[in-house]
């Protein structure tokens, strides 16, 4: 079982945060409470080569609080050594994710929810502040 530390991300800006070893390199933060995997417009737009669209759309609840429409797109990224799958949910954050770059310094690029957590069988240690992959 391969064993990622967020660690060092947590103590330096207050943030769980991973990033894949795959070029180019995406920061995830690692949320437990989030219901959907996020990946950000901007990203999705710049880097769109990485994604497969899903020709369906959901509803999520944006980090302003409103609920707003989002399609859907498959990627695989590599972490370390492991390759996890999952869906994401494309949402516009830009405002949210620039406040958070100029706050911490830290380039947001997506979210790792419940779903990605659970579908890829990962076990968050957080005695170790680490991710069993």
């Amino acid at each position: 079982m391969n064993s990622i530390s967020f660690q060092y991300t947590l103590d330096k800006v207050g943030l769980s945060l991973i990033v894949t070893s795959n070029k180019p390199n995406l920061c995830f933060l690692i949320d437990t409470g989030a219901t959907h995997n996020i990946v950000f417009s901007y990203v999705y737009e710049k880097f769109s080569h990485l994604f497969k669209p899903i020709h369906y759309s959901t509803v999520v609840m944006g980090i302003d609080g409103l609920l707003k429409e989002t399609h859907q797109v498959a990627c695989t990224l590599t972490f370390e050594d492991t390759e996890a799958d999952s869906v994401f949910s494309v949402l516009d954050a830009n405002s949210a994710v620039s406040q958070v770059q100029r706050e911490n310094g830290v380039q947001l690029h997506g979210i790792l929810g419940v779903p990605f957590i659970t579908q890829n069988k990962w076990i968050l240690d957080f005695n170790n502040l680490s991710v069993h992959c």
